[in-house]
């Protein structure tokens, strides 16, 4: 099992919209993020006439005796990052109590912009060394994140207290279960659901942004096999596309992935990928958009103004990794972007 194989295009899915350009928390296309793989509360669910989708299912067919197989599944949580400027005088933080406040949307701080903005930390649940030819019953494994607070103090050049940068992370409860089926000679039907199970109350997060922060986002499944094989979902043998066919895949497609030619890693993606999708190997790093060509996105933060680039840089950690690099990019890497040949045959004329 190699999954560091494929980590790259891994990551690249779990922060496929994270932030698009122009990379500035006031852009439009910034104020709806996060449209891939989110698994909501299952109360939200339902109260959504289920419209929204509370689980995820991944199915696929492993070939082999005594197949052994690890699930990762990934997503990100979400956490708020709000801007609180104080409203009245004050020299630091009451320990009882709340400061008089009002969330903005920004706040300049002298040479330096706040914005209130949505961040994410990875999450990762792992199951390793499934047996699966003696797996009779489904494992079922409850898992939950606890909710979490902190507070950052903000003050302008005369240390006077003047905000505070305040991040709330809910707290997130599900279930992983996976389980397996014989339906052939040493042919073997696997399915990963996960589920949200956590709460949600419409009467005080109606919002979309309230949703996303009880929600497992941009979730998907790395699965990696030794002693079996993974068999393509696109283009099975012959002898197996109709078992291939009862795979029922719930908000995510299963490809092989890795080194084109094996088969003991697939990559579970809430968007479509061929077999064996790759990150282009002249990309100098992870632009948020993998439906975009590096160099335009390039080009186009270097013709950012001054204002708009302090805007990004002040966005969080991420824009400033994509405007660093990008103002750090040797020509010679730039000319590498405009265009790459691959696969050319030599002709038989």
């Amino acid at each position: 099992m190699n999954f560091e194989a494929v980590k790259k295009i891994a990551d690249a899915v779990l922060y496929e919209g994270y932030i698009l350009y122009p990379y500035r928390a006031s852009a439009v296309k910034n104020r709806q993020r996060f449209n891939f793989g989110t698994i909501y509360p299952q109360i939200y669910s339902e109260l959504t006439g289920g419209t929204e989708p509370w689980k995820m299912r991944t199915e696929c067919l492993i070939t082999g005796r005594r197949p052994h197989v690890e699930v990762r599944v990934r997503f990100l949580h979400l956490r708020a990052r709000e801007v609180w400027r104080l409203t009245e005088a004050a020299c630091g933080i009451a320990a009882d109590g709340e400061l008089a406040h009002e969330v903005v949307e920004s706040l300049r701080i002298e040479d330096q912009t706040f914005s209130s903005w949505q961040e994410a930390t990875e999450r990762e649940l792992t199951s390793p060394g499934l047996d699966i030819a003696i797996m009779d019953e489904p494992q079922r494994t409850s898992f939950s994140f606890a909710a979490d607070e902190d507070r950052e103090p903000l003050r302008d050049s005369t240390a006077e207290l003047v905000a505070l940068l305040v991040r709330k992370q809910s707290a997130l409860h599900g279930m992983l279960e996976i389980s397996r089926e014989s339906i052939g000679p040493q042919l073997f039907k696997l399915s990963v659901t996960i589920e949200n199970h956590g709460s949600f109350d419409a009467a005080t997060g109606g919002s979309r942004d309230d949703v996303l922060l009880r929600s497992f986002v941009s979730a998907h499944t790395v699965l990696g096999a030794s002693d079996g094989e993974f068999v393509s979902l696109l283009d099975p043998p012959a002898d197996l596309r109709e078992a291939a066919s009862g795979c029922k895949n719930l908000g995510t497609w299963p490809v092989l992935a890795g080194d084109e030619g094996q088969r003991s890693m697939l990559l579970s993606s809430p968007i479509i990928l061929y077999d064996y999708p790759q990150v282009a190997p002249e990309s100098s790093g992870d632009f948020f958009d993998g439906t975009e060509i590096d160099e335009m996105l390039a080009l186009r933060i270097m013709t950012l103004t001054p204002d708009e680039q302090r805007e990004m840089r002040d966005v969080d950690i991420r824009a400033r990794q994509i405007l660093d690099r990008v103002e750090n990019l040797p020509p010679e890497h730039l000319m590498k972007l405009h265009g790459a040949v691959r696969g050319l045959k030599k002709s038989r004329r």
